[in-house]
């Protein structure tokens, strides 16, 4: 029998508190849930350091990506079937796709990215066209089938199609993200009904596109998405603690570069810190291995090393003000120039940081990043872009909303009088 079209003796099912229950009826799918690279998935967290400001959020990338193959499974095996504009042909193609797109994740997630300048896209594709458990799968449905698995998380596929199930303004990734986040940090910002917008989508040559009946529950996921950002992803408590984490990195760097003998050498680090890192070396690292690192380095000389990893670990995290970066550099300059007076380090004690976020957008040519509209199904078959319909979404449509707030150690603060005042 073809390998692509094998099932399984028997269904087999994942408990999910989202979707109740996952299911994989294809050897393939089953195939690729065993492999080593999928599994390490479990030991990397979907929201990074949220987990300290809501104590739910242990859930896991591993999580994820199954509630994301199984929103594509619904809509390829329910949805599509029968749809002149969708080839069942790309159906595995879909699933494979949904189940590895977030394959190349590292720990902490885009906090590590931006220290040692990688991106998880990188190693997703390398996953999959490497010399990996995963490849082997793929490859035994045919040689250039991970090719085309990576150009659907590439977004280069040939078929817009089916690159939007996974990647566009309302997709599987999206749909689950929010849900599941939501479910697991206590909030009611992410949830929205999905069941309605999986019943009024339709395939067509480009990209899915809604019927206007449907219209009402688009805009509460649009919604649901511009509140989760807001009140869960930027949250100053979950952004305090990615600034201390991404502060312990930076120092581990450069005592590093500058020869400091580590009392616990960090193997596991060299190749991010010489910049020169192996598909092989950033497998072996996850959330566990990088936690052991940060409880070993409090026996360390290094003064600085060794309190930002107790601030991580103990959740001492830095406090934070609104701050204005365009009005207030002066403020920023002299707060600089009285942490050094007071012998505590701005490069590592007084930081910046800001979130900026596009709830909704339409296709603007030559912009860095060109997003397709949601489109309505109108009932005399038109196209219509979704903000010229609803209301509520023209009103965010299009306006970037940003936050900066200035972090820093109430302790080490406290009794200096002057840099207090200027915090106030």
């Amino acid at each position: 029998m073809d390998y692509s079209a094998e099932k399984l003796h028997e269904e087999k099912v994942f408990k999910d508190p989202v979707h109740r229950y996952i299911h994989v009826q294809d050897r393939v799918i089953w195939d690729l849930i065993g492999t080593k690279e999928f599994q390490r998935l479990r030991r990397i967290k979907q929201l990074g350091t949220t987990f300290l400001t809501f104590h739910g959020a242990e859930h896991s990338r591993f999580n994820h990506s199954l509630g994301v193959y199984e929103i594509v499974r619904r809509i390829t095996d329910t949805v599509f079937v029968g749809r002149p504009e969708w080839d069942q042909e790309e159906r595995m193609l879909s699933l494979c796709a949904a189940l590895l797109h977030d394959l190349g994740h590292g720990p902490y997630s885009h906090s590590f990215e931006k220290v040692f300048d990688l991106d998880h896209e990188d190693f997703t594709k390398a996953i999959v066209l490497g010399d990996t458990e995963v490849n082997q799968v793929l490859s035994r449905i045919s040689a250039d089938f991970p090719k085309k698995v990576a150009e659907v998380i590439d977004k280069t596929y040939e078929s817009k199609l089916v690159v939007s199930l996974i990647s566009s303004q309302i997709d599987a990734d999206r749909m689950d993200y929010l849900q599941r986040d939501a479910y697991y940090t206590g909030v009611s910002y992410g949830h929205f009904d999905m069941e309605r917008i999986l019943r009024v989508m339709r395939p067509r040559e480009d990209q899915v596109v809604f019927k206007q009946s449907g219209m009402h529950a688009v805009e509460d996921y649009i919604m649901s998405r511009y509140q989760m950002y807001w009140q869960v992803y930027f949250h100053p408590v979950t952004r305090s603690a990615e600034v201390i984490l991404t502060k312990i990195l930076h120092r581990a760097k450069h005592l590093h570069e500058q020869g400091y003998s580590f009392k616990h050498k960090p193997h596991h680090f060299y190749s991010f810190f010489k910049e020169e890192v192996t598909l092989e070396d950033y497998l072996k690292l996850d959330e566990g291995i990088v936690q052991y690192y940060f409880q070993i380095w409090l026996e360390e000389e290094d003064d600085v090393l060794r309190d930002l990893c107790a601030r991580f670990i103990n959740r001492n995290l830095y406090k934070y003000v609104e701050f204005d970066p365009a009005k207030e550099y002066k403020k920023l300059t002299k707060l600089s120039k009285l942490f050094e007076k007071a012998g505590i380090d701005p490069e590592y004690y007084l930081v910046v940081d800001s979130s900026s976020d596009l709830p909704y957008d339409f296709y603007r040519p030559g912009e860095e990043e060109e997003r397709l509209p949601i489109h309505l199904l109108m009932k005399n078959g038109e196209l219509r872009e979704l903000s010229r319909e609803s209301d509520i979404v023209d009103s965010i449509s299009g306006k970037r909303r940003t936050d900066h707030k200035l972090y820093y150690p109430a302790d080490l603060v406290a009794g200096h009088e002057e840099i207090c005042e200027l915090l106030d």
